[in-house]
């Protein structure tokens, strides 16, 4: 009997696990990287795997850390907390650059009358953080004044994210006066950095980094725009600024300025599209979409995982609240951010004819000062250069900043929250403006009324307001 077999299935296709995203794909997660929430919950991160990291595991973290990498021979062994630091965030400054030269050339920044409001406040919330950070270092028993500008900067990525979680009422000239504000902010710290936390400057290495840097901007105006020259000339301006003594994140910045913010750049120099705010074809604009997701998903986080590791012991945490230097901070972000701010921005509309939007008040300048409290990126690399990575005051300086941070988010959160609920009703017309916010009213100068108005928000196609420090 002849035998019978059944047939054989055929294979089952197989499936790859984790494969390569799609290029529609992968613009979705560029877009979700430049989104200011997802930077601000990724910087969040890495914080907290720092923290966790370092409290559970602290010889790996430190092993980790610690661990050498990098050509011996021109100098450049350092460990990896080190090129988080002084590499990867050359990259965030960087993509500063490239946002200041914006703003400068098309932006908020080109008109005095419309910088003047939000730089005032900027210099306000630097001024007067550093005024108490000084004076509480100077009236305590072992002050370290060398941390003056710690608790002047503003954490714009996440200061920008709690806003645009709980501000969803507010109106858009409050945010363009965060962000303008926060560029002043960095353009300063910048400054700072370079100034303040610089000892000693090879000047022929400065001078070769410059050269690169120079060379870089005319290869852009000739439209030489491939990666095998550009990425060279960058990391040769950043190998020879590092060496030279200088920060070598203001590398960074210097090559973000480099870049053509010029409308139609992007066109003329054959870059995809990048429309700017103004609908105009800016190179910076494009290199600024390209490079933003590395800066926000890659470059901070790591920079947080590697800076905000301390170990957190009762000790440390009583320390920061009574030595002078977690004190100065957390006091300098969370009281001195918000003073400032409102002291300056009160200060220029009171004898200049610049005017804050209408429908902002008061109470929102305030909430905008707490968010800028936030001081993570910037104020953990000054206090980095100023006591030393690791350092018993490099500690107290991460958890002053983490506990102000988080005290300034709340505060800020709250009143921006509470913001955007009153101009969401007066935008609706459910509630009468003269009987939401007496306070706000008081607070005014009754010798000048018209000083800053608090009007409501116009109906969407009416819109017919300045902008932050606009003038009438």
């Amino acid at each position: 009997m002849p035998s019978s077999s059944a047939p054989t299935p055929p294979a089952r296709p197989t499936r790859t696990l984790f494969s390569a995203l799609t290029p529609g794909g992968e613009r979705n997660l560029a877009d979700t990287l430049r989104d200011e929430r997802t930077g601000g919950l990724l910087l969040l991160a890495g914080a907290v795997a720092a923290l966790l990291w370092a409290n559970l595991a602290p010889d790996s973290y430190a092993a980790v850390a610690g661990t050498h990498v990098g050509p011996a021979s021109i100098h450049l062994d350092l460990d990896i907390a080190h090129w988080a630091a002084d590499g990867l965030l050359a990259i965030f400054f960087f993509v500063v650059g490239l946002e200041l030269k914006r703003e400068m050339v098309v932006g908020e920044l080109r008109h005095v009358a419309t910088a003047a409001l939000p730089a005032a406040a900027a210099v306000g919330g630097m001024v007067v953080p550093a005024g108490i950070y000084l004076a509480v270092n100077a009236a305590m028993p072992g002050g370290a004044p060398q941390g003056w500008a710690v608790p002047t900067a503003t954490d714009i990525a996440f200061a920008v994210g709690v806003l645009a979680i709980v501000g969803r009422g507010v109106p858009v000239a409050l945010r363009a006066f965060l962000l303008t504000l926060a560029v002043v902010d960095d353009l300063l710290a910048i400054v700072i950095i370079a100034v303040g936390y610089t000892e000693t400057v090879t000047l022929g290495l400065m001078l070769g980094s410059f050269a690169c840097v120079a060379v870089f901007a005319l290869a852009l105006r000739r439209g030489l725009r491939s990666p095998f020259l550009l990425v060279p000339l960058a990391l040769a301006a950043w190998a020879l600024l590092h060496a030279s003594g200088v920060h070598a994140t203001i590398a960074g910045v210097l090559l973000g300025f480099a870049v053509p913010a010029a409308p139609g750049s992007a066109v003329r120099g054959g870059a995809a599209d990048a429309t700017d705010a103004h609908g105009d074809n800016s190179l910076a604009e494009h290199y600024e979409h390209l490079w933003r997701p590395v800066s926000a998903g890659f470059a901070v986080p790591v920079f947080a995982l590697f800076a905000a590791g301390v170990t957190i012991e009762p000790s440390t945490i009583g320390a920061t609240f009574t030595e002078p230097v977690g004190l100065g901070v957390v006091l300098g972000l969370v009281l001195g951010k918000p003073l400032g701010i409102a002291a300056a921005t009160w200060l220029v509309s009171r004898f200049t004819r610049a005017r804050l939007a209408p429908g902002l008040g008061w109470w929102d300048v305030i909430g905008v000062g707490l968010l800028a409290g936030i001081g993570f990126t910037v104020s953990l690399l000054v206090g980095s250069l100023a006591f030393g990575t690791g350092t018993v005051l490099d500690d107290h300086v991460v958890v002053g900043v983490l506990a102000a941070s988080l005290l300034a988010a709340l505060g800020g959160g709250a009143v921006l929250a509470w913001r955007g609920r009153v101009h969401a009703a007066r935008a609706g017309g459910e509630v009468d403006p003269d009987a939401v916010d007496r306070a706000e009213e008081a607070a005014r100068d009754p010798q000048a009324p018209a000083a800053v108005e608090d009007t409501a928000v116009p109906a969407p196609g009416t819109e017919g307001g300045h902008e932050p420090g606009a003038t009438r």
